[in-house]
């Protein structure tokens, strides 16, 4: 009897060992979703370079075609994907930015053009050749929207995002503002360019672009770029994070970028209400999971001015397929969870201005959706 016991116990513990050892490989294994499995994460890429993009569908079955898109990483807008169609994609290998899209009637960008679309015919099957743009570079998103048959229900459509690194191979040869020179900011004299730029506070950005070796000439504004900003006189602009600027007094200043050992200067005139006004603070709240099909609501209501003035809110979507996003310019934003067949990430952000035209540095918030 003690044998058979001893029998027992040993079958037992060698399945405990076995039933581990296949948990173990059941975490080590990939999220069986639809993902985006090359190129992979954090690649380094050319610009203008052309590779093979591929997707892995998963559990996800009735996919009937993928639709590839490039966002530059700090674009702000997400639009509604379309599948491009005839002489549509004439512009397809440009950077899917506010300059590239199709416009209504309030000057809004309606579509996006999608740099591939690919089906089970494509070799490899969903996935193809694609082009980097041309003109890209630093961080660049790379978004693959999955459209799901549903019969008589319709389609409905998951996605995968992955951020990669583009680097031109040619050599920069100069650095250049795409605005007047110089610069006159405040109420004589101000280009149209900038809005209303009136009041101490105001944060803005300049247009910087690089004339390359191949002859394209790439925007080099952010700092994942490689561009780097200086200030002559921190008492009138102010460098903030993400190559932006902020007026804090009146009088000249020289704004000076540097990428790859080149460098451009402008001269700035700022001539605004001198109105003491300490810029307000964007707050949009905390990072959080949700499950698909729930409300999700976004609250800014923990911004604030020093001076207790009434804020103006304004909310975008940043990372992550489009969602329709309700109440933008209110301190609660909402829309609706999409569903998912895995964790996804949506990253919003909120600025916040007050009466007097002074801007918040952007806050974010990070909301992931699970099944």
């Amino acid at each position: 009897m003690k044998n058979e016991k001893c029998k027992v116990v040993g079958r037992l513990h060698s399945f405990c060992i076995l039933h581990f050892a296949f948990g173990i490989w059941l975490l080590a294994q990939p999220a069986y979703a639809f993902k985006i499995v090359a190129p992979a994460e954090q690649a380094i890429l050319m610009a203008g370079q052309t590779v093979t993009v591929k997707v892995d569908l998963g559990h996800d079955t009735g996919v009937i075609k993928v639709r590839y898109y490039w966002y530059a990483e700090q674009s702000e807008t997400l639009v509604e994907q379309e599948e491009v169609k005839g002489d549509a994609g004439a512009g397809k290998n440009k950077i899917a930015d506010e300059r590239y899209w199709q416009k209504d009637s309030t000057g809004g960008a309606i579509i996006a053009l999608a740099s591939l679309v690919a089906t089970a015919q494509d070799s490899p099957p969903f996935g193809g050749q694609l082009r980097v743009p041309s003109d890209a570079i630093g961080t660049m998103r790379l978004l693959a929207v999955g459209e799901i048959s549903r019969g008589r229900l319709g389609t409905r459509t998951l996605f995968d995002e992955i951020l990669v690194q583009v680097r031109p191979e040619a050599e920069l040869l100069s650095i250049d503002f795409e605005t007047d020179k110089p610069l006159q900011l405040g109420r004589t004299g101000q280009s149209a360019s900038y809005g209303q730029i009136d009041s101490l506070g105001k944060i803005f950005d300049l247009p910087v672009v690089g004339l390359f070796a191949d002859g394209v000439t790439r925007p080099i504004a952010h700092p994942s770029a490689g561009t780097a900003y200086q200030s002559s006189n921190s008492k009138v602009i102010k460098v903030l994070p993400e190559g932006m600027l902020q007026i804090v007094g009146k009088g000249s200043a020289t704004i000076t970028v540097t990428n790859r050992s080149k460098q451009a200067s402008l001269d700035v005139k700022v001539e605004v209400n001198d109105e003491p006004n300490e810029p307000p603070v964007a707050e949009a709240g905390p990072n959080r999971i949700v499950k698909a099909g729930t409300k999700v609501e976004l609250n800014g209501l923990n911004s604030k001015d020093p001076e207790g003035e009434a804020l103006y809110y304004a909310w975008s979507q940043v990372r992550g397929s489009k969602v329709p996003l309700l109440d933008v310019n209110m301190p609660k934003a909402s829309f609706l969870a999409p569903q998912v067949s895995e964790k996804r990430l949506y990253r919003f952000k909120l600025r916040v201005t007050d009466k007097n035209g002074a801007d918040s540095v952007p806050a974010y918030v990070d909301v992931v959706v699970e099944p």
